[in-house]
C-alpha cells in the first residue's frame, strides 16, 4: 500500500515544493528591497517551515529533538550529516534564531529561484570545489561573520549526500577553517534521520509514511579538543544517534 501511495503523492509533493520555491523568490526580492533584510529573513523562515511541513504530504512523521540544548549569545557551527536536499530547510528552521548560513557549492547560487537568492543575499559561503584557495577564503570570511554577529554556519563535512544514510567519513578542512575564524563559537552536531529512506528509490517515487527526525546533540567546546578530535567526536555522536 505504501508503494502505491508513494506513486500517488510524490507528484503532488514535488509540485507543491516547486511552487513554494518559485513563489518565495519574488517574496524575498520585495521583502528585501521594500522592508529590508530582516523582512527577507522572516520570509525565508516561513519558506523553510512550509518546506518541512510539506513532508506531511508524503505521510511522514516529522520531529525535532534537543532544541533546548542550543546555546545562547554565541556563534554556532552546525555540523550535520547530509542525506538529501531536504536537509537544508530543516537546518534553516531549527536554527532560525541564529540566522544560519551555509557552506555551499557555487553552482547552487544560480537558477534555483528562492534557494539561489537566499544563498547569495544571506551571505552564505559559495565555494568553488575546483579552487581550494577560493574555498578557504569564503569559509574564513563566513567564520568572521558569525563570530562578529553570533550567527550560525552550517557545514556538511561528508562533502556529498549519503544515498544510503550511512555516514561517510567527515573531512576536517572546512571545520578547521571556520573554527579558526570564529574562535568563540560552539560546535553543535545535528543528526538528520529519514531522508535517505524517503528517497530510497530517488525522487520518484518517494517512499510514503517515513519517520523523519532532526536531533540537536550535545554541543562541543572546540577549545577542549584538536580539530581531528572534534571531527572524530562529531561523527561518532551523529552515527550513534542515527543507529
Amino acid at each position: 500500500m505504501n508503494n502505491i501511495l508513494g506513486y500517488i503523492f510524490s507528484p503532488i509533493f514535488h509540485l507543491y515544493t516547486f511552487f513554494l520555491i518559485v513563489f518565495f523568490y519574488p517574496v524575498q526580492v520585495v521583502a528585501l528591497h521594500v522592508f529590508g533584510e530582516h523582512a527577507r529573513r522572516r520570509s525565508v523562515d516561513l519558506l523553510n517551515w512550509l518546506l518541512v511541513r510539506s513532508l506531511y504530504i508524503m505521510g511522514a512523521s516529522v520531529r525535532f529533538e534537543g532544541l533546548e540544548k542550543l546555546p545562547k549569545d554565541r556563534p554556532v557551527v552546525i555540523v550535520s550529516n547530509h542525506q538529501s536536499m531536504y536537509d537544508i530547510p530543516a537546518v534553516g528552521w531549527a536554527f532560525r534564531k541564529y540566522y544560519p548560513k551555509f557552506i555551499s557549492k557555487i553552482e547552487l547560487s544560480r537558477n534555483l529561484f528562492s534557494i539561489s537568492y537566499n544563498l547569495k543575499h544571506g551571505k552564505s559561503a559559495l565555494i568553488d570545489r575546483r579552487n581550494g584557495s577560493q574555498a578557504v577564503k569564503e569559509i574564513f570570511k563566513l567564520g568572521r561573520l558569525i563570530e562578529k554577529n553570533n550567527y550560525a554556519a552550517c557545514i556538511f563535512p561528508e562533502g556529498t549526500r549519503s544515498v544510503t544514510g550511512h555516514v561517510k567519513p567527515f573531512k576536517t578542512a572546512g571545520i578547521q577553517t571556520i573554527l579558526r575564524a570564529a574562535p568563540s563559537s560552539v560546535v553543535v552536531p545535528f543528526a538528520i534521520s529519514g531522508h535517505s529512506r524517503l528517497m530510497k528509490k530517488g525522487n520518484f517515487p518517494l517512499q510514503f509514511g517515513q519517520k523523519i527526525t532532526y536531533t540537536v546533540l550535545n554541543p562541543v567546546e572546540p577549545k577542549n579538543y584538536t580539530t581531528e578530535e572534534i571531527v572524530a567526536l562529531l561523527q561518532d555522536e551523529i552515527e550513534k544517534s542515527l543507529n
